[in-house]
Order: C-alpha cells, then sequence, then structure tokens
C-alpha cells in the first residue's frame, strides 16, 4: 500500500476550539483524526471519551476518525466510540482477556479494527489476528503522555510488521504513533509505514498547511 495517510492527534490540538482546529487541520490537508483515549489505568493520563467525538461528528466533521483505545477492560466502551461515530477502532492486546472476540465485537459494531503493540510488546501477537484486521498500529513511544521522543528500534519493527502484512493481506494499514515529525517521516515511511500519527508536529506548527505538505514531500522522497 502506497496510499499514505496524514492523521494528526487532537491530543495535541485547542481543546477550547476544538471544532474549529479540526476543521483548520482537515483543511489544511489531514487525512484522518486520531483519537488518543486514555483511562488513567492501562496508562497514567486521562482524556477523552465518546462524547468528544460525537461532538465533532455533531459539528460537522466528515474525515475518518481513527480512536486508539488505550484502556482496559476495552470492550464495553467499544460500542460508545462506534455509536459515536469513529471508523477505525484499534486497541491493545494486554487490555482484554480475548483478542479475537474484542475483534469480533468491533466489527459487529461497523467498526474497522487494529491492533495495537506497544514498544516492547513482541509482533508474534500478530500471527493468529492480522488476518481479522484492517489496521495494525506499532507505539514509536510508551504510551500516556504527546510530546515524547520517537524510539529508534520501531524502525526495525515497521520493517518486520510490514513484511508479515505484505504476505497476508497489503490493504492493511500500517500506522506508527510516536514521536513523529519532519526529522522522521521519512525513514518511517521507507521502512514500511503508510499511516502516520502526528501531533505535536503538526499542532503545535505556526502553519498546519505546510507542515502535512513537508510532510508529504518528506514521504514522497523516501
Amino acid at each position: 500500500m502506497n496510499n499514505y495517510i496524514i492523521a494528526p492527534s487532537i491530543l495535541s490540538a485547542d481543546f477550547a476550539n476544538l471544532g474549529e482546529d479540526v476543521t483548520r487541520v482537515i483543511d489544511a490537508g489531514a487525512d484522518f483524526i486520531h483519537f488518543d483515549v486514555m483511562d488513567n489505568h492501562y496508562v497514567p493520563n486521562l482524556t477523552v471519551g465518546p462524547m468528544v467525538c460525537k461532538s465533532l461528528r455533531d459539528y460537522g466533521i466528515e474525515s475518518t476518525i481513527d480512536v486508539h483505545l488505550m484502556i482496559s477492560p476495552v470492550d464495553e466502551i467499544i460500542p460508545d466510540f462506534a455509536k459515536a461515530g469513529a471508523n477505525y477502532i484499534t486497541f491493545h492486546p494486554e487490555a482484554t482477556k480475548h483478542v479475537d472476540r474484542t475483534i469480533k465485537l468491533i466489527k459487529d459494531y461497523g467498526c474497522m479494527p487494529g491492533v495495537v503493540l506497544n514498544p516492547a510488546t513482541n509482533v508474534s501477537v500478530l500471527e493468529y489476528c492480522l488476518e481479522q484486521i484492517d489496521m495494525v498500529l506499532l507505539m514509536s513511544v510508551n504510551p500516556g503522555f504527546a510530546g515524547q521522543k520517537f524510539i529508534e528500534s520501531t524502525f526495525d519493527k515497521i520493517e518486520e510488521v510490514r513484511e508479515m502484512i505484505d504476505s497476508v493481506n497489503p490493504s492493511i494499514r500500517l500506522e506508527v504513533d510516536g514521536g513523529i515529525n519532519l526529522d522522521n517521516i521519512g525513514k518511517a515511511a521507507k521502512s514500511g509505514a503508510d499511516t502516520f500519527v502526528a501531533g505535536s508536529a503538526i499542532f503545535n506548527s505556526k502553519n498546519y498547511k505546510q507542515t502535512i505538505s513537508q510532510m508529504r514531500e518528506i514521504i514522497s522522497k523516501s
């Protein structure tokens, strides 16, 4: 797959003017809108719930919403995000007792499921579920906070998972999240990622359109 996706994370957006800020970033060229959902239990932070997702839909946001659930237990909130307007819902295998059941639950509610691997989570967890999912999300930081530095070993992991995906179904998206910026997005693309979550690098920039355009240019040369 080579249709690259830029997915700004609202964790770094202006929450006092969230609808307006998300509209600005979409108009600037963003493809997906990424939600980082944290429960202060599975990860040491507390962020947004389904109400925020629904509010953006009610505001008029029509772009693909990519919801990353960093919560445990995870199954109970999946229907709420599906009803609120999520398109992709990804979860951590450590956050559920039954990975297969959680994947099926996401599908039952009409969303595309994905599995998230933390930096130290072995890729072997994908062997028996890859055919059932639409996205693999690789964390390039330890989940919990925005603005962390990219973990360099993630590049090797991207390459490994890309090989797995291509052998099963090349249409599965390979997303990378954490510390993505203008300095490393090219190498991440070259390693095999096709979907890039960028929070601080976009929302903290002075010109969203310029930053996203620069990212696309770097990717095109990778």
